[in-house]
């Protein structure tokens, strides 16, 4: 059986999975690996491990399906967290800071005091104007700032040509295409452009930005098409020799390209451990006034892409989370369900999960989470309910954003990501957005994204058309309540995010 291999490395684990030529599932294998806490707010990878547990779930999935013959592979990866290695012994020089690390927090405040680079009322300044990013701990320029300053050597051994960097993806292709042996050094723009280093009018990287973090160009990768062949396995490849690699798309952007959203308008929402919303908005690169980023969706073609609308939200599932291990509401997420069944409505309570502040639209890291509107009538069913909204909630004000920024008000959303499961959330969704929430047959559309791009470059799948028509609606929840119900619902909501701002600040 002829198949492409996803390989989808995330935040906490890592998955390949064999996808046949119907566009469906045949085997898969995950393992997780550790999460590293140093310090308050300090979030680590050990590479070394990631690397490791590539080589094992791509094993394992061939071996779960002895007949598989891949044609390509595909990479997705989370986005943001930052890999140096030395190119010689190819050992990282230091453990990986994650995309949820905010240990360069004080050089953002001070960057973000600095005139012009950030965005005011008045303009967007050089930092969203160049990158369509906001000065932030959360992407990978002032990390890998950090290391080159802050780890012994590093700043020398870079200007020497002897450090190379990336995000995961680089990092797994290198290793994949031989490593110390000739591998290959590459990204897509939908990597890069998450580092504040890329200019995304040019698709290249851009003087200024490296000037100012004091990056190197020589430790960065060449910019990649997302979907095309950049080069073979090597010998030692978990799936042997001789095998393309011709897909790598950061997980948001594969997530987009698995729902089939190749039209202006469309727009997808994974619900993992924080929510991740994009609209495809086609070659017009919308700046936005409202908070969202201007990302590249995907690139077919060198120096060209279709650009996207982005908003992320830090607590998703992390609040089922939370709910879960540290109030021990519920024994599992799948009670959620049942307590929100069981209650019918909140209550009027309304819960703010700003446990690290609020990401998009917001952007406020001194707000924090708050439980409003109890009464005595309050049960906890009621706050399992409320946390259950507040997740519609946060979707609701990004695709707001959206509309602001894009005028294009959704009528539709695919989902994807581990919560869509529960049919209760994805009704309130529906009902507090005010549209159509689409869920698809097949759910892990972040390694469909990628198996697609790969296939699509070695002909596996011959076009666009194709893939459109292997995506399939599994369910569309459509909204149930009277919009007047809905409105009064989220001025509430909003009332509610308006107490937990600034709640930190001096």
């Amino acid at each position: 059986m002829d198949c492409v291999i996803a390989l989808d490395q995330g935040t906490t684990s890592t998955r390949a999975i064999l996808f046949g030529e119907d566009g469906l599932p045949y085997a898969q294998h995950q393992q997780a690996h550790a999460q590293i806490t140093p310090k308050p707010g300090w979030v680590e990878h050990d590479a070394s491990e990631i690397w490791f547990c590539a080589q094992n779930v791509v094993r394992a999935a061939l071996d779960a399906r002895p007949s598989a013959r891949p044609v390509a592979i595909g990479i997705t990866n989370q986005r943001e967290t930052v890999v140096v290695w030395d190119r010689k012994t190819g050992e990282p020089i230091c453990n990986a800071p994650v995309w949820q690390c905010t240990r360069t927090q004080d050089f953002c405040a001070r960057w973000q005091s600095m005139p012009g680079w950030e965005q005011t009322p008045a303009g967007c300044g050089r930092v969203k104007d160049k990158t369509g990013l906001l000065i932030n701990t959360y992407f990978s320029g002032t990390k890998l700032r950090w290391i080159l300053n802050e780890v012994p050597g590093a700043m020398e051994r870079a200007r020497r040509g002897d450090l190379l960097f990336g995000n995961i993806d680089t990092w797994l292709i290198w290793n994949l295409t031989g490593g110390v042996n000739g591998g290959l050094h590459i990204t897509d723009a939908t990597n890069a452009s998450r580092t504040l280093l890329m200019n995304i009018e040019t698709l290249d990287w851009d003087d200024e930005m490296l000037d100012f973090l004091g990056v190197p160009r020589c430790m960065l990768p060449s910019i990649e098409p997302s979907s095309s062949v950049y080069g073979k396995t090597a010998k030692n490849a978990p799936c042997g020799g001789g095998v393309p690699i011709a897909g790598d798309l950061g997980d948001q952007q594969a997530a987009l390209f698995g729902q089939a959203c190749f039209g202006p308008g469309m727009v997808k929402n994974t619900y993992g451990t924080g929510l991740f919303i994009l609209l495809n908005t086609g070659s017009l690169r919308a700046a936005s006034k409202n908070g969202l980023i201007t990302t590249p969706a995907y690139s077919l073609k060198r120096g060209e892409c279709v650009y996207a609308l982005e908003g992320s939200v830090a607590m998703g599932g992390a609040t089922i989370q939370w709910l879960r291990d540290s109030l021990r509401l519920i024994d599992g997420a799948e009670d959620t369900e049942y307590y929100a069944g069981k209650a019918g409505d909140s209550g009027g309570v309304y819960f703010v999960p700003a446990f690290s502040g609020l990401f998009a639209p917001h952007w406020d890291m001194d707000a924090r989470g708050a439980v409003l509107g109890l009464t005595r009538y309050a049960r906890k069913e009621h706050l399992v309910y409320a946390a259950l909204e507040s997740i519609c909630y946060q979707t609701r004000d990004v695709l707001e954003a959206m509309r602001k920024d894009s005028g294009i008000a959704v009528s539709a959303m695919k989902v994807d990501g581990g919560a869509v499961g529960n049919g209760a959330l994805m009704q309130m969704q529906a009902d507090i957005a005010g549209c159509h929430v689409i869920r698809p047959v097949v759910r892990e559309t972040t390694a469909l994204g990628a198996a697609y791009a790969a296939g699509l470059a070695v002909g596996f799948w011959d076009s666009m058309d194709s893939l459109r028509l292997l995506w399939k609606k599994e369910r569309d929840f459509a909204p149930q309540i009277h919009p007047s119900e809905r409105e009064k619902k989220y001025r509430g909501w909003q009332k509610a995010v308006s107490k937990s701002k600034g709640w930190a600040g001096d």
